[in-house]
């Protein structure tokens, strides 16, 4: 009988990746999982972590390499938790998020597509336009970088692959500051010390935000934070302070104080303005993001005379895209401050057939059906976590016509699909899209109909100059 406990070692083959983008191998019925490892790749794996059915694995010995493995280009690949697939070629990454989605949806939500390849980026680095580094201490001073693998333990990254350069220097200028003046870094185990985190956007005009997360409402030696953070980065637009002092894992407390320029990015995003502030969600990636929503506009099929329900709005991004084709829109969306930048952003940019209310999304739907609201078209992006138990038969007795779901999670998305299957709504057609280049996330635009549509009538191209707001101004 072959050994099952730590510190066996056995020949494994890698059969394909977990969520995680750890690699999967079986021993004798029993799973194994191996990170850093490609699929079809032989393995001489030492078994770490042993559990009844399956077990943790560190690979000691590549007998027979894929041709997908690719030298990670990061030195702190394997020890820092920001990305998971730089030991593969761009090329596998992608195809492994396409079965990963595929996987889901036929196994959880009982739906077999023929999946198109999943939409990759043209540049898969420094595409971050948000950073957040916690700040900790070390054996040799302050430390701001990223959280290792499974871990609140702080890695130092001089520089990271995913981030633009300018966030970089800025953080190089922010430690120097906290050397020179001996800043105290925040400590989780005694809810002490100062700075927890420094919190960096940028734009695609190339100017940065900067944010310092501190456990106090004030910082020594200011002035001179914000001269030597000005002259690394001359593009810089405003220091804000955002004071947390509670004991949690919640980055942001609730109070800001502007040190000095600016508390606000404009990002242009599909032809339109987007003011950011340091809480505001906003898509990480802006190029993908174009593409994720022109393939959700491209889903909703609108000629100009649909009402839309766009839930989960967030600062209304994709509600003011899919305004650009439909009658009229109502977001919605459960955090207040999100509902106030949504409806700036249409002022904005001149969108007047648009409404946003705030409020709980199935909550929000509900209401508006007691109105007597029916919307030819529901557009539906929830967090990770997905649709809440209650919202797929809320939906359904909106009766839309599709339904568009954009996901940021394979599994919930799979989960929510079965149970709108079960009311009526049948998925049409699916696309994932990279916004996470080299880590293992992957977006998703399915959509799901009433009746029957012919799935070769769904435009497959879409031209991001068909989204020009000039009728809006």
């Amino acid at each position: 009988m072959t050994e099952w406990k730590k510190n066996a070692v056995h020949p494994l083959r890698i059969e394909g990746y977990t969520a995680e983008g750890m690699g999967v191998a079986r021993l004798e019925g029993r799973v194994v999982f191996v990170p850093f490892t490609a699929q079809g790749e032989l393995w001489r794996v030492r078994l770490e972590k042993v559990r009844s059915h399956m077990a943790w694995g560190r690979g000691v010995e590549l007998l027979e390499p894929s041709p997908e493995r690719s030298e990670p280009d990061c030195p702190l690949f394997s020890r820092c938790g920001g990305c998971q697939f730089r030991h593969l070629t761009y090329a596998e990454e992608l195809r492994a998020k396409g079965q990963r989605i595929a996987d889901a949806l036929e196994r959880v939500g009982g739906v077999r597509l023929d999946l198109p390849p999943v939409l990759g980026a043209e540049v898969p680095d420094r595409y971050r336009n948000k950073v957040q580094f916690p700040v900790a201490s070390g054996r040799h001073g302050p430390t701001v970088g990223y959280y290792r693998p499974r871990s609140h333990d702080v890695l130092d990254v001089a520089d990271c692959l995913l981030q633009p350069e300018i966030v970089t220097t800025l953080r190089r200028a922010f430690l120097g500051w906290m050397e020179d003046f001996h800043v105290p870094p925040y400590e989780e185990t005694t809810n002490s010390g100062l700075i927890r985190h420094l919190y960096v956007r940028t734009n695609q005009a190339g100017e940065a935000l900067c944010c310092v997360v501190a456990n106090g409402r004030s910082l020594p030696h200011t002035q001179e934070l914000i001269r030597r953070l000005r002259q690394a980065v001359p593009s810089l637009a405003g220091v804000v302070l955002n004071q947390n002092t509670r004991d949690t894992n919640v980055i942001l407390g609730q109070d800001y104080h502007t040190l000095w320029g600016k508390d606000f990015l404009e990002e242009t995003l599909c032809g339109m303005t987007f003011r950011l502030s340091v809480p505001s969600f906003f898509q990480i990636n802006r190029a993908q993001t174009e593409r994720l929503y022109a393939k959700a506009l491209d889903f909703a099929g609108l000629t100009g005379t649909e009402t839309v329900l766009d839930l989960y709005c967030g600062i209304g991004t994709i509600s003011l895209t899919l305004a650009q084709r439909a009658a009229q829109v109502i977001g919605a969306e459960i955090v207040p401050q999100a509902i106030e930048d949504a409806k700036a952003n249409a002022a904005r940019n001149g969108v007047d057939n648009v409404r946003f209310l705030c409020g709980d999304a199935g909550q929000t739907a509900a209401q508006l059906a007691r109105e007597g609201i029916r919307p030819q078209v529901i557009c539906v992006d929830p967090p990770r976590k997905g649709l809440a138990p209650d919202v797929p038969a809320i939906l359904a007795g909106m009766s839309p016509e599709r339904i568009v779901y954009v996901s940021c999670d394979p599994a919930t998305l799979a989960r929510d699909v079965k149970r709108l299957a079960e009311l009526g709504y049948h998925t049409i057609c699916a696309q994932g899209v990279d916004l996470f280049p080299r880590t293992s996330h992957v977006e998703t635009v399915v959509l799901l109909s009433k009746g029957e549509i012919d799935s070769k009538k769904v435009r497959v191209e879409f031209s991001l100059e068909d989204m020009d707001m000039s009728g809006f101004q």
